[in-house]
């Protein structure tokens, strides 16, 4: 990884998202648009992570690389008792080593103007106005989310939920007491906001137009995304062809030799994400599904989600499909050979469908998915959402039935149209002069004030 690049920016910044691969993807991204109006940034991860993704750094990514301690260096967040325990001590250690790491930068020369934590750590505003910096919040999920989980910190919401909505609403609130920690940890975000400068969302402002306008009288919101590569968008960053940190290794060339052989469209690609666990059941129903819809399928199976799917059913799906541990999502996407996209709904993977102009069938599994399944399918109108049944679980046959309606049914066309518009607006606000690019140049421009008045 090159280092020192934009070392000689007007402003400095430290980027710190939460220990995760889909919290890391955004801001690193940030970073990159940062970095090319001539910040100096930096992103700060924790000392046990470093040592998992420094290897796997891509060349594209000139990001400058610090960490600090969440309490668990060796061994992560695995050796906490409960994500309780792993959250507080989180809390304390990160705290004194982010201070320390404002401290030692200070001191160095190159000193820090502002951090941009994840809102998962609110700790981190703590830090930057006791060290006297702006300190600027980053929203990983989406403003209609983000809204629910303010209107439930306010007291806004009565839980348990009750109706016959209720499943269009995030999983925590559903299903009430199935994470408490986590729970109480999106409910945290909010707990000194009013204290950020910023609040910056990974969103397109045409995507949620009503959502950040309602956010915006509350708090000083832009948004700022799609934070994906430039190169799927406005083209503006060399290079800038994927995120460039990675936990997990991608299988990059045998995706793309075998999408290559494919008709265009013609690809069902099917992938749940760094963290969703499907029951056993459900992987097998999905497999039947694919199989009796016909269409070639190319399937992300995580290493430790293998055992879930019998070998003899892996083995079989060698006429129609590939099955890979990794890849690179967004080059998969943007393939021509790709109709369609089989999607848990994680934000990052909504954000990359929309803005990539691919189809999606629905298969929302917890957290805030249910919600932005609920967007793709009646606000954005550009995928199906595959039900489940009374045990919750997903059948064949509503898998076949949705896969045909995308790539050939009667609804195709007009969500095939409506993927388009959603992918021309996307790319449409990354350009220069876009909204989130003159949102991002506002950002910019009040750290230079800053740093002018200091």
């Amino acid at each position: 990884m090159e280092k020192g690049k934009g070392t000689n920016g007007v402003t400095h910044c430290l980027i710190v998202p939460y220990p995760m691969q889909g919290h890391i993807n955004p801001m690193l991204q940030f970073c990159k648009r940062l970095e090319h109006k001539s910040v100096n940034v930096k992103l700060v991860t924790t000392r046990f992570l470093a040592k998992s993704i420094m290897h796997r750094a891509s060349s594209s990514t000139s990001i400058f690389l610090e960490t600090i301690s969440d309490g668990y260096d060796e061994r992560g967040s695995d050796q906490a008792e409960s994500a309780e325990t792993y959250l507080e001590t989180f809390c304390k250690v990160g705290s004194q080593t982010l201070t320390d790491l404002v401290q030692k930068l200070n001191d160095s020369g190159n000193p820090v103007d502002c951090i941009v934590y994840d809102s998962f750590l609110p700790w981190c505003l703590d830090v930057a106005k006791r060290c006297g910096l702006m300190g600027a919040v980053f929203f990983t999920q989406s403003c209609a989310v983000d809204s629910i989980y303010y209107h439930l910190y306010q007291g806004l919401i009565e839980l348990p939920l009750k109706g016959t909505k209720i499943l269009d609403m995030p999983s925590f609130l559903y299903r009430f007491g199935s994470y408490p920690a986590a729970l109480n940890m999106l409910l945290r975000q909010f707990s000194n906001i009013e204290k950020a400068d910023w609040v910056l969302c990974n969103t397109v402002y045409e995507f949620e137009q009503q959502e950040v306008e309602w956010l915006s009288k509350l708090w000083p919101i832009i948004a700022i995304g799609p934070t994906i590569p430039s190169m799927y968008l406005d083209k503006r960053l060399e290079d800038d062809v994927d995120y460039g940190l990675s936990i997990f290794k991608p299988n990059n060339d045998d995706c793309t030799k075998w999408l290559n052989e494919k008709p265009k469209g013609s690809v069902v690609y099917v992938a749940f994400g760094s963290l969703a666990a499907l029951e056993a059941q459900q992987m097998e129903e999905l497999w039947w599904g694919m199989k009796r819809s016909n269409y070639f399928f190319l399937w992300v199976i995580r290493k430790t989600e293998e055992a879930k799917l019998p070998s003899e059913i892996i083995a079989d799906t060698k006429d129609k499909g590939l099955v890979v541990p990794w890849c690179q999502q967004l080059e998969v996407l943007a393939h021509e050979a790709v109709g369609c996209f089989v999607s848990h709904c994680g934000w990052n993977s909504t954000v990359e469908a929309l803005s990539l102009g691919v189809p999606v069938v629905a298969v929302p599994q917890w957290t805030d998915q249910s919600t932005n399944a609920k967007y793709i399918t009646d606000v954005w109108k550009m995928g199906i959402k595959a039900l489940p049944d009374e045990k919750g679980i997903v059948r064949q046959e509503t898998v076949q039935h949705c896969l045909s309606q995308i790539m050939e049914g009667e609804r195709s066309e007009e969500i095939k149209i409506n993927a388009k518009k959603w992918s021309k607006l996307a790319k449409e606000a990354m350009c220069e002069g876009g909204g989130s690019d003159r949102n991002i140049n506002k950002f910019v421009d009040s750290l230079v004030h800053w740093k002018r008045c200091f």
